[in-house]
């Protein structure tokens, strides 16, 4: 659907659907398409004065309804909305991700592939690549509705999640986002059940870490970061001790029973290299996380204790071969 998008120079504003909105909603007469183009010609709003897009964009969320007259209405269920343009652009918001929550281009967009997180500024980023120049219309509708923005540093090409609204990500998106990024990779069935395991795990490992900094002024930051950042080379972002107010616990999550056999790559093994003692392994037994008082094995420095200690047996089960 998003594909049929991409011809329009302008998606709208929130300005332009909340008076596009009134005017359907409290006029005397009956709207149609010509008779909005012909109230909105020359006209500025929001300082835009081409919306060739913006009526095709609400009909396509649902939020406006042609009957086989073009007699345009609004969506009976969405009215009850229309208090505040402030409240019309959160729900506006919503409609668009529940419209285009199968749609394949959008999906591209917001996939694992252009999403990471940024543990100073707590924020869920996506490169601006991933909308490209035919989707520079969707990103500049986004933007506009406030659903992301740029990057507190501005020296920091990337654009942000509004914290505002991620929650509505994490409930939009966020599992699909998941189910891609098992799609992608191309998993087995049984891969695929290893996987879910290991996000079990780290959900584990969040309400652990919450209850040994349970009295924390920043305890609700402590969470997973793998579903957005599949590059961090870490799952959990949390912190040492109770006088840590910025990040300083990174911890890498793997879900194994008694025999402690894991995997860990490349990347991995580079950020415990690089984070040395503020870098953590938890090594958690799926046989044991419903019992109670259960602990994983924590090992601090991994890099040290295990990469570097010949204690620990490893074996290679892949190679990169390459040839000029």
């Amino acid at each position: 659907m998003l594909k049929e998008f991409s011809r329009y120079e302008n998606l709208g504003t929130p300005g332009f659907f909340w008076e596009m909105l009134q005017q359907i909603r409290d006029g005397d007469v009956r709207w149609t398409r010509d008779d909005l183009a012909g109230y909105f010609y020359n006209r500025i709003v929001d300082g835009e004065a081409v919306f060739d897009g913006c009526l095709p964009m609400a009909m396509a969320i649902g939020l406006i309804r042609a009957d086989e007259r073009g007699v345009l209405s609004i969506d009976s269920g969405f009215i009850e909305f229309l208090v505040s343009e402030a409240y019309m652009r959160a729900k506006t918001l919503e409609r668009v991700l529940v419209a285009f929550s199968d749609d394949e281009e959008f999906l591209t967009i917001f996939s694992s592939q252009y999403l990471s997180y940024d543990v100073v500024y707590n924020l869920v980023q996506i490169d601006r690549s991933a909308f490209g120049f035919r989707y520079a219309n969707f990103r500049k509708f986004l933007i506009s509705f406030g659903f992301i923005g740029p990057h507190p540093d501005l020296k920091i090409k990337k654009l942000i999640v509004n914290p505002k609204h991620q929650r509505l990500f994490d409930m939009r998106l966020i599992r699909e986002v998941r189910r891609r990024k098992i799609g992608i990779e191309n998993l087995e069935a049984t891969l695929e059940q290893k996987r879910i395991a290991g996000m079990n795990a780290e959900e584990f490992v969040v309400a652990s870490e919450k209850r040994r900094l349970s009295t924390h002024p920043k305890l609700e930051t402590i969470q997973r970061i793998s579903d957005y950042d599949v590059a961090a080379g870490y799952d959990v972002v949390s912190y040492e001790s109770m006088d840590s107010l910025t990040y300083d616990r990174f911890i890498e999550v793997k879900s194994c029973a008694i025999d402690r056999r894991f995997y860990w790559s490349k990347n991995e093994v580079a950020q415990a290299r690089i984070k040395r003692g503020q870098y953590f392994l938890y090594l958690v037994d799926p046989e044991k996380m419903r019992e109670a008082g259960y602990e994983p094995m924590m090992i601090q420095n991994p890099y040290e204790n295990i990469f570097l200690d010949q204690s620990w047996a490893r074996e290679p089960q892949s190679w990169l071969f390459s040839k000029d």
